[in-house]
């Protein structure tokens, strides 16, 4: 049992190792709770579906969890390798745990290094710190509040500096395509 806080705009932390929410620096803070940590999946885990856990907007509606973008490493011990991101928010680390899972950094934290999020409804890829003490840059800058990512940004983590490619956008995204026996 790990206990987390919440701040008004919903982020959960550890108020232990902050005095303020590390994702959007609200101070106030509405409730604090008891919550059991679920296990994050790895890379080729599945997400949600399981009794108790979360289950994604797209993965609900499609009944997969689909690529919305992707990092590829283009420096460091992964070099040329690509990460798959999904709706949500995506843990970038070197644990089993973590969505994206990096292990041969060892200059990468185990979990919560950064967090790239996409929100289906907006449309928008974000890049969060993280929880631990590693530091993420964007384009060569420090990231201290979630920002907005562009295409062909650039996160560093670690040793490894990652390429960003979203999917979906206004051009595209997973609720424009119908499936067999949708409407319309």
């Amino acid at each position: 049992m790990e206990a987390l806080t919440r701040c008004n705009n919903g982020h959960y932390f550890d108020s232990k190792k902050h005095s303020s929410c590390p994702f959007c620096g609200v101070q106030d803070l509405e409730i604090n709770i008891n919550k059991t940590m679920a296990k994050r999946p790895g890379k080729s885990g599945s997400r949600g579906g399981e009794e108790g856990k979360t289950v994604g907007i797209y993965k609900r509606k499609l009944g997969i969890d689909p690529v919305v973008g992707w990092l590829v490493a283009i420096t460091g011990p992964e070099k040329g390798r690509d990460f798959r991101i999904t709706a949500e928010k995506n843990f970038i680390g070197r644990s089993e745990k973590m969505d994206i899972r990096i292990p041969d950094d060892e200059s990468i934290s185990r979990d919560s290094h950064a967090v790239v999020s996409f929100n289906p409804k907006n449309l928008t890829f974000r890049l969060f710190p993280g929880e631990s003490k590693g530091l993420a840059y964007l384009n060569g800058e420090e990231v201290i509040a979630p920002v907005v990512l562009k295409a062909y940004d650039t996160i560093e983590v670690g040793q490894t500096k990652l390429i960003y490619i979203p999917l979906c956008s206004e051009s595209f995204h997973w609720d424009m395509v119908k499936g067999e026996g949708e409407q319309n």
